[in-house]
């Protein structure tokens, strides 16, 4: 009796099987999207993109998914339309059993903001350009003069990241100026003065020389004493007085 009951057991169970397969199945191909979630990760400290941007996209590109089939819906075709917005960096598309679509967005980090005569842009931390937005300013250092792009996203972008992964000189500089001869300028937040770094070559090395001076003349002489710091020379600091 024990081993019929088991036997009838079994067979319900794979009945029962087979039966929500089949049932589940045809429910996913007549289900259609009933909602889009969008999820902006970083919204809190930035604001480049925000859902109604997306939204516009997608309805612009016809590809809202709304009172659409979800088997009708490509989720690989709806990142590759949302990239195209060069404020994001990273998004990432899928669908839930409940029938939505939800979204994960991830702006791109700016880390220097480029104004001169070759255009007004910002580089991210990937060494990418992107636009300036009318929405949201971010607090990075300036690059002005004569910025040309190729610069901005080589020599400059690496100085630009060695700033932003440093604490201590993220807090020192606030403009970088490019002169014509490809001479750099920095001008700090701190201090009536200019910097000369000269040519990018061996930055880390002239920054460590110039980081020793600030800990052992400016507590002496004090932050007005000098116009122009000139790093440019090897192991040298060059100082012009007021």
């Amino acid at each position: 009796m024990i081993r019929f009951i088991t036997i009838l057991i079994g067979l319900l169970l794979l009945l029962y099987i087979a039966f929500a397969t089949y049932f589940f199945k045809d429910v996913r191909r007549s289900d259609t999207c009933k909602a889009i979630e969008i999820v902006v990760k970083d919204s809190l400290d930035k604001h480049f993109v925000t859902e109604a941007d997306l939204t516009s996209i997608l309805k612009r590109e016809k590809m809202y998914p709304v009172n659409k089939s979800m088997s009708e819906i490509n989720t690989e075709k709806i990142e590759e339309t949302l990239l195209t917005n060069e404020m994001i960096a990273r998004i990432e598309a899928y669908k839930t059993p409940s029938g939505i679509i939800k979204l994960e967005v991830e702006q791109k980090m700016p880390i220097l903001r480029v104004i001169s005569t070759k255009g007004n842009f910002y580089v991210d931390n990937k060494g990418t350009l992107m636009p300036v937005s009318n929405r949201y300013v971010a607090h990075v250092p300036i690059a002005s003069g004569y910025v040309e792009k190729e610069l901005a996203i080589t020599e400059l972008y690496n100085f630009a990241l060695f700033l932003q992964q440093d604490k201590f000189w993220n807090a020192q500089v606030e403009q970088i100026y490019i002169h014509p001869d490809g001479d750099v300028e920095l001008i700090p937040r701190v201090g009536n003065f200019r910097i000369v770094l000269g040519m990018f070559d061996g930055y880390k090395e002239k920054l460590d020389n110039l980081k020793l001076f600030y800990d052992k003349v400016v507590p002496k002489m004090g932050w007005e004493k000098y116009s122009i710091i000139n790093l440019k020379y090897k192991n040298q600091i060059v100082c012009t007085k007021r």
